[in-house]
């Protein structure tokens, strides 16, 4: 069963769906989510929550400010630390409602939002478990190893020139992936993210848009989760990499997740999975979210 569920972030509103499992009654422990990279609600997490509902767990799926459904001036922007604030309020949202348990609350994030939920399980301590897939966890690192060398020089050199651009109001824009990536600057250089996510555009998710403002990428470049994971104590992690998985790499998130002073938490590779086939092929999301459902359904 699907329910629209919208709420207040920081003077805009933002727009979701509860997932919430058929047949159920009364309060139900529930997990919050949203997207990764220019990602809307509508993209993998709906797939994953039905998964997750299977397990007696209703999850609340938003678009955060600025993106797909919700309000805000500024479109396309990715601020990492408003999409935290933005997760936080939906934290709030879902402690008002007489559907959900407010003592068991989680939090699922893929990709960039995977990072996000792991800076989430240090600061706030409403969260009780997290499933953090694929996650980005060192953004300068990540995209220079994307990018290589050269394409990021290009690439911080465009970043600079946007920087003085704004100073006189021009915002500049980048595209999320390209598939001429060394004759189109973009965000992830990989021609497979283009083509996935047009796909998934045209059948999923239309208000998704393959680009981004050129400050996100400055801003990601500052993006680390390091500094909190040591606070991670109370809280219980699942970390899901992907063996093939060469986007946000998953050696990167295993140092992050030994890093993790929890001892409540697992790593799981998925062997022969790719970070597109996550989504492009639905057996590899499938397999993730089983995961997911395992691990809320006994953490919560």
């Amino acid at each position: 069963m699907q329910l629209n569920a919208n709420f207040p972030s920081d003077g805009e509103t933002i727009a979701g769906i509860l997932f919430r499992p058929d047949g159920a009654q009364g309060k139900l422990p529930t997990v919050i989510c949203a997207g990764g990279w220019c990602y809307t609600k509508e993209i993998v997490l709906p797939h994953i929550a039905r998964i997750v509902n299977e397990g007696g767990v209703q999850v609340l799926a938003f678009d955060y400010v600025g993106f797909g459904e919700s309000s805000g001036m500024r479109r396309q922007h990715l601020d990492p630390w408003q999409q935290i604030s933005d997760y936080r309020n939906a934290l709030t949202y879902a402690e008002s409602r007489d559907d959900v348990d407010s003592l068991r609350l989680g939090c699922l994030g893929i990709s960039y939002s995977g990072g996000h939920v792991l800076i989430l399980a240090a600061i706030d301590s409403r969260i009780k478990s997290v499933v953090s897939i694929v996650p980005v966890v060192d953004g300068y690192n990540n995209l220079r190893r994307a990018h290589g060398e050269r394409r990021f020089a290009d690439l911080k050199a465009a970043i600079l020139h946007d920087r003085r651009n704004r100073a006189g109001g021009k915002e500049g824009r980048i595209a999320m992936a390209s598939r001429t990536p060394y004759d189109e600057l973009s965000v992830w250089p990989f021609p497979r993210v283009n083509e996935v996510f047009m796909q998934v555009k045209q059948n999923e998710a239309p208000l998704h848009e393959h680009w981004s403002t050129m400050e996100s990428a400055e801003l990601l470049l500052n993006y680390s989760v390091s500094p909190f994971l040591p606070r991670v104590i109370n809280t219980s992690v699942m970390m899901i990499v992907a063996e093939e998985d060469n986007i946000t790499a998953w050696d990167l998130e295993a140092l992050a997740f030994n890093q993790i002073t929890s001892p409540a938490k697992q790593i799981e590779i998925l062997r022969g999975v790719s970070h597109m086939s996550l989504y492009s092929d639905r057996t590899d999301t499938n397999i993730a979210a089983v995961h997911a459902k395992e691990w809320f359904s006994k953490m919560l």
